[in-house]
């Protein structure tokens, strides 16, 4: 969303479309329209949305057909100069859809040529873990994924990764050349996260949600999901959860495995220390996150994940798992703590320590701050973003960037 405002405010007809929206996981469509009502009411053009019914997250062969033709249906129609996609399986039809439309007007002679980019937010390849016939399942959904990515990486100009953890990954893969990476780190408002906005501040935020001044949260900011670590900072933190100290967990977020883990802090008796919030706006986040103590973030899988930053800019410390892009704003004695990825001891023991040495750990934060101050503006992605379109519309129209 940031980067389709960034582009209409330079100037530029932008055009966004995606699947359903559903589930418990938000919507971002709601900014889409205020955004478009803002802008209208200065005489100006907004962004174009355009609903592709059956462009959905899971695989579905017939369905898959049907968003791939509908995709090109929109590439004809609108005549682009940037296709740029993201997410994995979306990211492999639109640029398959708009290669298709490039190599048919390339056929035809002198004309329209679009550049096509993709961003790579995250590795579509799970841990490989559990049992004899789940390690061979995930193996071949890897190699399903990497053949996946392979071919559509062929079907672009420009690949862009959030972090360049990505870049390794998916070369290591053999996806794409290596000339066709850059890295442009995914912007957030760093505004909303340096000064709270009125009533958003931390004393403010914890007296609505019922938390003590003397209790020491622990944050995670994400979807209730496989993967995404719940499970192990209650298993981490479960004797603290239990005791007399005040501990407490607040989740931001909600997800499809949010009853199962209600359900598991109701059998560890520790469910009167887990506040769960549910979906909250965009611009709520960073009250939240000012009103932890510490940032968890023990996500097996993460691009790079966009909390941590927002934790660093807001001054509260993080501790998170060393994978993917978490370390690229997470460095281990510098910005935060640094745990090995799947750790679970490991994660409690540097929660602990936060808590022990809050000093010293409210240091690391504020480094951390003046890292992602710069690293992450929604500015600067804006105007690399810019330099990549004009990369990518040069090599597709044969001309030098």
């Amino acid at each position: 969303m940031l980067s389709c405002e960034g582009q209409a405010r330079l100037g530029h007809e932008v055009h966004l479309a995606f699947g359903p929206i559903y589930g418990p996981e938000g919507s971002m469509l709601g900014r889409v329209e205020a955004f478009n009502r803002a802008r209208a009411a200065r005489g100006e053009p907004g962004i174009g949305t355009h609903v592709v019914a059956d462009l959905r997250r899971e695989i579905a062969p017939r369905a898959d057909r049907r968003a791939l033709g509908r995709l090109g249906g929109l590439v004809r129609e609108l005549r682009p100069d940037i296709v740029h996609t993201h997410s994995s399986k979306a990211g492999a039809l639109g640029r398959l859809a708009a290669w298709r439309e490039r190599e048919r007007a390339r056929a035809r002679g002198p004309g329209w040529r679009c550049g096509i980019v993709h961003t790579v937010h995250g590795p579509p390849f799970m841990p490989v873990e559990g049992s004899v016939a789940r390690r061979v399942a995930g193996r071949a959904r890897n190699g399903l994924y990497a053949a996946v990515e392979r071919a559509a990486a062929r079907r672009c100009d420009v690949i862009v990764s959030v972090a360049d953890a990505m870049t390794r990954q998916f070369r290591e893969r053999g996806i794409g050349a290596p000339g066709q990476y850059v890295t442009v780190y995914s912007g957030m408002e760093v505004e909303r996260y340096l000064e709270p906005e009125a009533g958003a501040t931390r004393a403010d935020v914890r007296a609505r949600l019922g938390i003590g001044a003397d209790e020491f949260v622990v944050g995670t900011v994400g979807r209730l999901a496989e993967h995404k670590g719940h499970d192990d900072v209650l298993t981490a933190l479960g004797g603290e959860l239990r005791g007399g100290v005040a501990w407490r967990l607040l989740w931001v977020g909600d997800g499809w495995w949010r009853g199962r883990l209600e359900e598991r802090a109701r059998r560890m008796g520790v469910a009167e220390r887990v506040t769960i919030t549910g979906m909250v706006p965009s611009e709520s986040v960073a009250g939240m996150i000012r009103a932890m103590d510490v940032l968890a973030h023990p996500s097996a899988r993460e691009g790079l994940p966009r909390a941590v930053p927002q934790a660093l800019l807001c001054g509260v410390p993080v501790v998170a798992y060393d994978v993917d892009g978490t370390g690229e704003a997470c460095v281990e004695g510098r910005t935060g703590r640094l745990v090995r990825g799947g750790d679970v001891a490991g994660l409690g023991a540097a929660l602990r320590w936060t808590r022990e040495n809050r000093e010293e750990a409210a240091a690391l934060a504020a480094r951390g701050r003046e890292l992602c101050r710069e690293r992450f503006s929604a500015e600067r992605m804006v105007r690399e973003l810019e330099g990549v379109y004009a990369r990518a519309l040069a090599g597709a129209r044969g001309e030098s960037a």
